[in-house]
């Protein structure tokens, strides 16, 4: 930009003549000499051809080009001055904003409802929309038709901040009413029973899988499912055994049909992780839902689910 051309300060300028009719309180308010003032607004003269203000005896009077340009002036500095300020904090009592968060099956039913719970409370005009989570899940967060991931996943690439929740670990679920297990399972009555695989890509089942492997646990799987819905329906009127996170089975145990027993073998723990794009990191809405989750879910509190 060549030293002719009119910048944000002349812009400034021009309102405040404008508005006070005096270079010289323009001067005061700008923190310049009347020089200065008077050099800077040559340069916006000689830019638009025209004089813009002249003097009178009145002080310095605008011209009808002046008129005429006030207006785009005056919104062009708001624009930049709503840019410059600091976003107002987000407040949740009163807003109607809609989070869109993707989590698994699993999420829905261990994590929403306590969700739901603080946000009646806390936040009562704000909607939850959930979203499944895919191989797309990343490219909604980065764009931001996605806010917030919770789930088990080694996906996420560069770009993505991650947060520990709590931790997670896979256990065994039976009928109550099963003819052959008890509270108790050995290996040798794991291994005599069938079972039901559940395949998930977007949850902990491969580190399930791999530990049994190393343990040299062969299940009898007689029946493979794509998600943990509908598992303890099937589970309680069958003589068949699952394995399913420790949060999720803690749920599915209330209803009194079913029996959550401790694997015959060791299991590792996990992490449930909260995932976001660094493109909303700072976004005052964003920040507080995340919040939110900590003070929820975030360990030692995890175990109170």
């Amino acid at each position: 930009m060549s030293q002719e051309e009119p910048d944000l300060r002349d812009f400034r300028i021009f309102d405040e003549i404008y508005r006070t009719r005096s270079i010289s309180q323009v001067a005061s308010l700008v923190q310049l000499s009347q020089p200065s003032v008077s050099i800077r607004l040559g340069r916006l003269r000689k830019h638009f051809g025209d004089p813009l203000f002249v003097r009178t005896s009145t002080g310095m009077q605008p011209t009808p080009k002046s008129e005429a340009l006030l207006p785009s002036i005056r919104q062009a500095l708001q624009i930049l001055q709503s840019a410059l300020t600091p976003a107002a904090g987000f407040e949740p009592t009163r807003s109607v904003r809609v989070f869109r968060i993707a989590m698994t099956d699993i999420g829905q039913i261990v994590i929403l409802p306590k969700v739901l719970n603080s946000l009646q409370l806390v936040a009562p005009d704000v909607v939850l929309e959930m979203m499944s989570l895919d191989r797309d899940t990343p490219r909604h967060l980065e764009s931001g038709n996605c806010d917030l991931a919770i789930a088990f996943t080694a996906e996420m690439q560069s770009g993505f901040y991650q947060q520990h929740l709590y931790k997670e670990h896979y256990v065994c679920i039976a009928a109550k009413k099963h003819p052959r297990i008890g509270q108790k399972l050995s290996k040798a009555e794991f291994l005599a029973e069938r079972h039901i695989e559940v395949v998930s890509r977007w949850t902990a089942h491969r580190v399930i899988e791999l530990e049994m492997q190393r343990a040299g646990v062969q299940r009898n799987i007689v029946l493979r499912v794509p998600s943990f819905v509908g598992l303890a329906q099937i589970v309680e009127n069958t003589d068949l055994l699952a394995m399913v996170p420790v949060h999720l089975g803690s749920i599915l145990a209330k209803n009194g049909n079913l029996q959550v027993i401790s694997a015959p073998f060791k299991v590792p723990t996990y992490s449930i992780k909260q995932y976001w794009h660094e493109r909303y990191n700072q976004d005052a809405a964003n920040r507080w839902f995340r919040e939110l989750m900590v003070e929820l879910f975030a360990e030692p509190r995890a175990s109170e689910l």
